[in-house]
């Protein structure tokens, strides 16, 4: 949820503390216009920045649609002023929601080639201040947002491992957890996926291993009777390869690059008719 708090932060950011530039009087009507080709995200954030302007806003596209140059996401209408004040925020979020989002959904359908079942899943790999826009965005894109921070889910990495050996440390947490809460654990050669699986672990997260190692690492939790498992790769997957870790049998990829590698989708804000 957007709060008024974050909305005054943005806008202050902006105009700062004598704006003179956005001194327009009369009223007049805006439109968020397409540049290229993108997914929409974004858009619910905008919305609530023209609201707290006290702008109208007359037509917005649903999330997560599709569009094209020339195509409006967004209309509103209200005193110059406050529509001007509110444009550079509103084009910013939406550009960079709607980069995530577009980023997603070339990644899911690049997945798609080989798997219908696998999660393309984001990471905690956000923007300070932003991860909620950013979620939201991997969703309008088609991927699952992960955990959203660290009470949703345990993470048991390498450093845990180091310190506690990898049994010791999925019992350690297992002790220290609900039983709604789930431990991932992060393994990174194939034979530590079996035995983090039989230690507990309700996933198992793939680091770093190359198309053929995950597959064999799939391949042996399944044969070992783990099918109640998740298997998860992670770490150097691209839109360029991410196919083939989809055909590996992996039920998530998780991925930092789409919230914090995605270019911002371009749009144009147009004012008067």
């Amino acid at each position: 949820m957007i709060t008024d708090a974050q909305v005054e932060r943005w806008l202050r950011e902006d105009v700062g503390h004598h704006d003179v530039t956005n001194q327009v009087p009369g009223e007049t009507s805006g439109r968020l216009v397409a540049k290229e080709d993108g997914v929409v995200a974004g858009l619910e954030a905008a919305t609530v920045v023209f609201d707290y302007l006290g702008v109208d806003v007359l037509e917005a596209l649903p999330e997560s649609t599709a569009v094209e140059p020339g195509d409006e996401l967004l209309r509103v209408e209200g005193a110059a002023r406050e529509v001007l004040r509110g444009e550079r925020v509103a084009v910013n979020l939406v550009g960079h929601a709607s980069g995530i989002a577009t980023r997603t959904r070339s990644v899911v359908d690049r997945a798609r080639t080989e798997s219908d079942d696998v999660r393309i899943a984001a990471t905690r790999k956000t923007t300070p201040g932003l991860r909620g826009l950013e979620k939201r965005a991997v969703v309008a894109g088609g991927g699952d947002t992960h955990r959203l921070d660290l009470s949703h889910m345990v993470m048991v990495k390498d450093n845990h491992v180091a310190e506690m050996g990898l049994e010791g440390a999925i019992e350690h947490f297992r002790e220290r957890t609900s039983f709604a809460t789930k431990i991932d654990v992060e393994v990174e050669t194939v034979d530590d996926a079996p035995r983090a699986a039989a230690a507990g672990a309700d996933i198992v997260l793939l680091d770093n291993m190359s198309p053929g190692e995950t597959r064999n690492a799939v391949d042996r939790l399944r044969a070992e009777g783990h099918d109640d498992v998740l298997a998860e790769a992670s770490g150097g997957i691209t839109l360029e390869n991410v196919a083939d870790y989809a055909a590996t049998g992996v039920d998530v990829i998780s991925m930092g690059s789409l919230t914090h590698s995605a270019p911002s989708l371009d749009l144009s804000f147009r004012t008067g008719k």
